[in-house]
C-alpha cells in the first residue's frame, strides 16, 4: 500500500510553534510538504509575542531534512493573514493545506466574565480562523485544490464551566466548517472541523499531569494528516480526537411530537401534555444537512 504523502503541496499551520501545531508541522514535515510555521509567540492567555516558539520548529524540521519557513505574524488580523500566505508563496510557490490551531484561554465563569475576556477569544479563534482561511481561500480556488482545518472544542460541542467565551467560538467554528464544505465542493476544497484532546499550554490549566503526560499531541496529528491528504474526500465533517480514539460526530433528533392545532400553534398546555414526547430519543434520527432539518416541516 502506497505512503500518504504531501510531496510539492504546501501547509500552513497557525500557532504552529507548541504541542498540536509542532506535532502537526513535523508529521507533514516528515512526508515532503514544505511547511510554513505561524506563531505569534505570545503567552497562552494572549499576551506578548516571541519568534522562538516558530523558529525552534523550523530549525527541527530543517535537521531532520524538511523545508520549512517562520512567520510570526497576528492571525487575527487580515494584513497577518495575507503577510503568512505571502511568506508561504514566495518561499514554496502556493499553499495547499491550512490548519486553523492557534488559541488563547481566558477562562472565568460568566458573572465575572469582561467585554475584553470575550472580544480577545472571539477575535483569535474565529477571526483568526476566518483572517487566514479568507487569506488562504484565493490560493485554493485558483489551483482547484485546498484542505482547511478548523479547531474546535468538546466545550464548544459539550459546554464547559468557565468557558462561556471559548465554548461560543469553538461551537461557532463548526458552523463555519458547515458552509466552507459547501462553498468549496466544487473547488476541491474540503473542510473539516476537529475537537482535539491533548497536552498544550491550554490544557494544562483544566487537567490533572498524570491524565496530561497519557494525551500526546501526536496522537492527534494523524487524523489532521490524514483528512488534508489528497486521496482523502472527507468534508464537512467533526471529530473528536486523542489518545489513540477517533470519532466522527453528527446531530440526532427525536421523532417529535406534531401538533394538529389550527396553523400548527399548540397551546402551552398541549405542549406541557406532549413534552416526553418531544424529547424522546428513543428511535432517533441522524439529521445530516439542512435541507434535511428543513424538510420535515415543509411536509
Amino acid at each position: 500500500m502506497s505512503e500518504v504523502r504531501y510531496d510539492g503541496k504546501t501547509v500552513v499551520v497557525t500557532g504552529g510553534g507548541g504541542s498540536l501545531g509542532r506535532a502537526y508541522c513535523l508529521l507533514f514535515a516528515s512526508r515532503g510538504a514544505n511547511v510554513v510555521v505561524n506563531d505569534l509567540g505570545g503567552s497562552f492567555s494572549g499576551e506578548g509575542a516571541s519568534k522562538s516558539a516558530a523558529d525552534k520548529v523550523v530549525d527541527e524540521i530543517v535537521e531532520m531534512g524538511g523545508k520549512a519557513v517562520a512567520s510570526y505574524e497576528s492571525v487575527s488580523t487580515m494584513e497577518g493573514a495575507e503577510k503568512t500566505m505571502q511568506v508561504a508563496k514566495d518561499a514554496f510557490g502556493s499553499v495547499h493545506m491550512l490548519i486553523n490551531n492557534a488559541g488563547i484561554l481566558r477562562d472565568v465563569s460568566f458573572a465575572k466574565m469582561t467585554e475584553d475576556d470575550w472580544d480577545k477569544i472571539m477575535e483569535v479563534h474565529l477571526r483568526g480562523a476566518f483572517c487566514m482561511t479568507k487569506a488562504a481561500w484565493p490560493f485554493f480556488r485558483e489551483q482547484s485544490y485546498g484542505r482547511v482545518i478548523l479547531t474546535a472544542s468538546a466545550a464548544g460541542i459539550y459546554g464547559n464551566f468557565g468557558q462561556t467565551n471559548y465554548s461560543a467560538a469553538k461551537l461557532g467554528l463548526y458552523g463555519m466548517g458547515q458552509t466552507l464544505a459547501h462553498e468549496g465542493k466544487k473547488y476541491n476544497i474540503n473542510t473539516n472541523v476537529i475537537a482535539p484532546v491533548a497536552r498544550s499550554r491550554m490544557t494544562e490549566t483544566v487537567m490533572p499531569p498524570p491524565l496530561l503526560e497519557k494525551l500526546r499531541p501526536e496522537a492527534v496529528a494523524p487524523l489532521v494528516g490524514w483528512l488534508c491528504a489528497e486521496e482523502s474526500k472527507e468534508s464537512g465533517s467533526l471529530f473528536e480526537v486523542g489518545a489513540g480514539r477517533f470519532f466522527k460526530l453528527g446531530w440526532i433528533r427525536t421523532n417529535g411530537y406534531k401538533s394538529e392545532a389550527e396553523g400548527g400553534v399548540a397551546s402551552l398546555e398541549e405542549l406541557r401534555d406532549n413534552w416526553k414526547t418531544v424529547t424522546d430519543f428513543t428511535d432517533a434520527k441522524m439529521v445530516r444537512n439542512i435541507q434535511e432539518s428543513t424538510m420535515a416541516f415543509m411536509r
